[in-house]
């Protein structure tokens, strides 16, 4: 069996980093990355992107290098991903966060409100539900985030860690602030309108959950296979005949009941930078399903039936 030499260069300034010899041609790019490890301590695997061009896209770690278009003598690009984090710990900071800001509102804690309103509790009833609402969908994500989530990627870049946290953390602060202030007027068409909107946002949590199984069932553990999502005997998830990322779909229904349930500015915000934010993520799915499966169900739309 012919060996293969794998010289990786610094993407940015073309130096020559690491010279590999004898490497199998069964190697992966993971094996190579945790070669590359033990010349360069710093760069440890999941900080390193390994590419073709210096330019091109990174390489998958479980990409074969006998398969790659190169010689027995390869040229590899190697790019600094910066400090990584892993999703699990991104995903539980910036959920657990929200779900203990707004609980401080709600409680009102000292130094929210004028003194007078400290540890003092809300008249309306719609106040205490929309606590109930918010906080069952954010322990909803801490658990799904344990025990039901499968990562493609097992890390993602330090930084994103604030910029997530401001985001999730910071609207919930303001949307907090005027639901549970002391002056806040329940919804205009009182117990009817706050009903229905109960009704909406427990059918898009349950939706929402029921997609999340769905999507965990697809990917062994341990695998980063890439199947195409179909429905199946759960009528929740039959909104993938239309969709191709009904999550998402579920998760702006959530947030359209809330806004509706509390009639609060800053909820109608937060829904509408979240329908963007998520539509943008769903078109990027859709793309990559239509690019990855050349059976993929033309019907399906990326967020919204039909529309978008």
């Amino acid at each position: 069996m012919k060996h293969y030499e794998v010289e990786i260069l610094d993407a940015k300034t073309k130096e020559k980093l690491c010279f590999l010899d004898k490497v199998e041609p069964t190697a992966t790019v993971g094996e190579i990355k945790g070669m590359f490890h033990k010349s360069h301590a710093q760069w440890y695997p999941a900080r390193q992107s390994i590419r073709l061009d210096p330019k091109g896209k990174s390489l998958k770690d479980e990409d074969i290098l006998q398969n790659l278009p190169v010689g027995t003598t390869a040229t590899l690009y190697f790019r600094d991903l910066g400090a990584q984090i892993s999703w699990v710990t991104v995903f539980l900071t910036e959920y657990a966060g929200p779900l203990l800001i707004y609980l401080m509102f709600y409680f009102r804690v000292p130094f929210i409100y004028s003194p007078k309103y400290d540890f003092t509790t809300s008249k309306h009833w719609v106040v205490h539900l929309a606590c109930m609402c918010h906080s069952f969908h954010y322990v909803k994500r801490l658990l799904e985030t344990l025990f039901v989530h499968r990562f493609s990627h097992g890390t993602m870049p330090l930084r994103n860690i604030f910029k997530n946290c401001a985001y999730y953390w910071g609207f919930a602060a303001w949307m907090a602030y005027y639901i549970n202030h002391p002056l806040y007027t329940p919804p205009a068409y009182g117990e009817e309108q706050i009903k229905v909107a109960l009704v909406i946002f427990l059918f898009c949590q349950i939706g929402n959950f029921s997609i999340h199984i769905a999507l965990r069932n697809l990917r062994p553990p341990g695998s980063k296979t890439r199947k195409i999502p179909y429905p199946t005997k759960n009528p929740f998830t039959w909104l993938f005949l239309l969709v191709s990322c009904p999550n998402y779909t579920y998760e702006v229904g959530s947030w359209v009941g809330f806004t509706v349930m509390t009639q609060c500015l800053p909820v109608a915000f937060f829904t509408l930078v979240g329908f963007i934010q998520m539509t943008i993520w769903a078109k990027g799915k859709h793309r990559s399903y239509l690019k990855e499966f050349r059976d993929y169900p033309p019907l399906r739309s990326p967020i919204l039936p039909f529309m978008l």
